[in-house]
């Protein structure tokens, strides 16, 4: 696996926004830039900061906040997407647990995050789950397969079950109601299919639509745009 580990060495691409360390506080001081598979994607005007670790095939979407100042690591599994106006952080000293290693927000392989959707740690969020528009997951562990509907919160840390489905605008705040969802109705798991489905081809579409030559940033540009930050 490749990644952008250091510092950029070279020009930032004309349209990053700020992908960086962590600033150094008294809870956390040691800085860490993030890690960025050089199959992802990264889109203008995102915001990625810490001890982020994105893999493969990932798609970032416009004005999404990737931010491990706070809380910290991340974990972004390979083939995920954060859709715009995505934000994700966490909160200091507070971790969920997976493989042995301890996360402030862990995201599995093929997520869908919606458009404007809140993932806030510490959570955990395993493979193949959908999370709505506007749904909020904050302090949960949210089992394979799930779908977290349109306007729905997910908090207190509840765990919910692989395929389980939180209807349009529910709070689910406790174990009990957790433990009573229903499964994935068979229109909403298609639905999140083809979501997931069209944002794998992003990745590759958007790299090669803005250029051939992928910055340390985790960007791509072509030579045109190179030169010309060369040469300023």
């Amino acid at each position: 696996m490749s990644y952008h580990v250091h510092p950029p060495a070279g020009p930032m691409n004309l349209y990053s926004y700020f992908i960086s360390s962590n600033p150094s506080t008294a809870f956390n001081p040691n800085q860490v830039w993030p890690r960025i598979s050089k199959r992802s994607y990264l889109s203008p005007y995102s915001y990625v900061a810490g001890d982020v670790t994105i893999q493969r095939n990932v798609f970032v979407a416009p004005f999404v906040s990737i931010r491990a100042d706070e809380g910290s690591p991340f974990y972004i599994g390979e083939g995920t997407n954060l859709q715009d106006g995505v934000i994700v952080h966490g909160l200091k000293n507070r971790y969920v647990e997976k493989d042995a290693s301890k996360y402030s927000i862990y995201i599995g392989k093929n997520v869908s995050c919606t458009h404007g959707s809140l993932i806030h740690g510490p959570c955990l969020i395993e493979d193949n789950v959908f999370i709505g528009f506007q749904a909020i997951v904050y302090s949960a562990v949210i089992g394979e397969g799930s779908f977290i509907s349109t306007n729905a919160v997910v908090t207190n840390g509840v765990q919910l079950r692989p395929h389980s489905f939180v209807p349009p605008g529910a709070t689910i705040d406790t174990q009990v109601k957790a433990d009573s969802l229903s499964g994935v109705p068979k229109n909403d798991a298609e639905f999140a299919k083809e979501v997931q489905r069209v944002n794998l081809e992003f990745p590759a579409a958007y790299s090669l639509m803005f250029g051939e030559i992928r910055c340390s940033c985790g960007l791509s540009c072509s030579r045109g745009r190179l030169d010309n930050l060369t040469d300023s």
